[in-house]
């Protein structure tokens, strides 16, 4: 997809998030509009580090660009899948036991140090247990066949590189998942917020994808910005029955910490602008 499109794309999803946006405001009132607006940009900020990611694997994949849409495709329908069953999950957990409110602060405090002093480009595909597993069910072939996930090959079903990828695609999610679906619950536990607001910053992740890959060098401290939100929310959790912080607020506090990050890439790419 060109830079361009991908931009336009992106727009749209954004537009469309905020026309949805509206009309929670209209039906069900401000507080509910101010909720979902909250944890979609947390959600969304938290997607931007799940696609750096994304991008390393298909580097170490080798999947050619063409190749990626058709995993990004494939992989998006599966995010929303597992993120609905492991919303719902969440939701009656938290409605049966308040304390889990509590474990997943400390979930997300802890994912918050692992993004920032974690190092994505030491992720070893090879090692990954689905990968381990599915190995030992289905041969897999050590060359592409294009945009192909599985070939025949003597009447034996043989999986691609390209299912592998797709498969640690799916898998990686199902981290981010855990760490990222938590955070709502620290603005709200309504189920169709917490659905919707995760559904509708998903639904632009192809598009936003590719204006990633061609602009992620320039954006160093971004993943730092979502280590700090991550963090936050995490301590916001911990802290919700001793001092309880307003939506408002800490909408502002999560926009301001990553635009603190955006600026400071910003700075940090004019002093270097070789790196």
């Amino acid at each position: 997809m060109p830079l361009r499109k991908a931009v336009y794309w992106s727009i749209f999803w954004v537009a469309l998030s905020l026309l949805f946006n509206l009309g929670v405001y209209y039906v069900e009132g401000p507080q509910k509009a101010l909720e979902f607006f909250t944890g979609y940009i947390i959600e969304k900020s938290l997607s931007v580090d799940n696609l750096f990611v994304f991008l390393i694997l298909f580097g170490i994949f080798g999947v050619e660009l063409k190749d990626q849409r058709r995993v990004l495709n494939y992989g998006i329908v599966g995010v929303i899948i597992l993120r609905g069953i492991l919303i719902l999950l969440g939701t009656a957990l938290v409605k049966e036991f308040h304390w889990v409110l509590y474990l997943f602060g400390v979930m997300l405090i802890y994912a918050g140090y692992r993004v920032v002093y974690g190092d994505d480009s030491k992720i070893e595909p090879e090692k990954n247990l689905a990968v381990r597993l599915f190995r030992k069910i289905m041969p897999v072939d050590n060359e592409y066949h294009g945009h192909r996930f599985f070939i025949r090959r003597e009447h034996r079903l043989i999986a691609t590189p390209l299912f592998v990828c797709l498969l640690v695609v799916e898998t990686t999610d199902v981290v981010f998942a855990i760490d990222s679906i938590p955070a709502i619950f620290a603005i709200t536990t309504d189920p169709f917020i917490v659905l919707s607001s995760n559904l509708m910053a998903v639904l632009g992740l192809r598009s936003l994808y590719f204006v990633l890959a061609e602009i992620h060098a320039s954006f160093t401290y971004v993943k730092y910005g979502v280590g700090v939100v991550l963090a936050y929310v995490g301590l916001k959790m911990l802290m919700m029955d001793l001092y309880k912080i307003d939506t408002i607020v800490s909408l502002g506090i999560i926009l301001s910490i990553l635009t603190v990050s955006v600026i400071l890439s910003v700075i940090h790419n004019k002093r270097h602008p070789s790196s």
